[in-house]
């Protein structure tokens, strides 16, 4: 679903890359639709991206994108300008995202490391994949051991913020990311892509 804006094209050029980001931050502020279209047809693409590894389906993805992209601009005061604003939206997201997850009942395994044999993904396995194909086997895994996987190689959260954000123990979170990375593995040795 696109997202329409109404703006008064007299009002702005049509060359949006006049528009640095603290313009493009600022206009948000006051709240001017057209710094919000900006910067939503900006920062889309790589949201819907992460939006659609913690979800279900295109159209949950969707909607996460859209509550995460009202919360950015009804939170935009707040960005300091510490670190990335990109990051800071990205935060938002994945929140939202796991917002949306606890309404529906996530499954953690109880943590215990005993009987997990560790296993590597190899890199270049995975980088020859197309990111479509990646996703979709990303979507193949258990909702509890993806969300970790995700926040975990992906997003770069340690288990210990793992846990708070989830409510689980850091022994959870490193054992369903164990898991995962197991199940991954089968998941890509039924696909035919073998650990190079």
């Amino acid at each position: 679903m696109k997202r329409v804006f109404l703006v008064n094209p007299k009002k702005y050029s049509t060359n949006t890359n006049q528009l640095n980001e603290h313009d493009l931050i600022k206009g948000c502020i006051n709240n001017d639709v057209y710094c919000q279209q900006v910067l939503y047809e900006k920062f889309s693409p790589k949201m819907t991206g992460v939006s659609l590894r913690y979800c279900n389906s295109k159209m949950e993805a969707e909607d996460v994108l859209q509550d995460a992209f009202i919360k950015v601009f009804d939170k935009i005061k707040t960005f300091k300008g510490e670190g990335s604003f990109e990051g800071w939206i990205r935060k938002i997201v994945v929140f939202t995202a796991l917002k949306s997850n606890d309404k529906r009942v996530r499954k953690f395994e109880p943590g215990n490391l005993e009987n997990i044999q560790e296993q590597s993904l190899e890199s270049k396995a995975i980088s020859n994949m197309e990111t479509a194909n990646l996703l979709s086997i990303l979507q193949e895994l258990p909702e509890g051991y993806r969300t970790v996987f995700n926040l975990y190689a992906i997003e770069g959260y340690s288990h210990k913020e793992i846990g708070t954000m989830l409510g689980v123990s850091d022994v959870t979170s490193r054992t369903q990311y164990s898991r995962a990375k197991q199940y991954l593995i089968k998941l890509l040795a039924k696909y035919g892509i073998q650990r190079i």
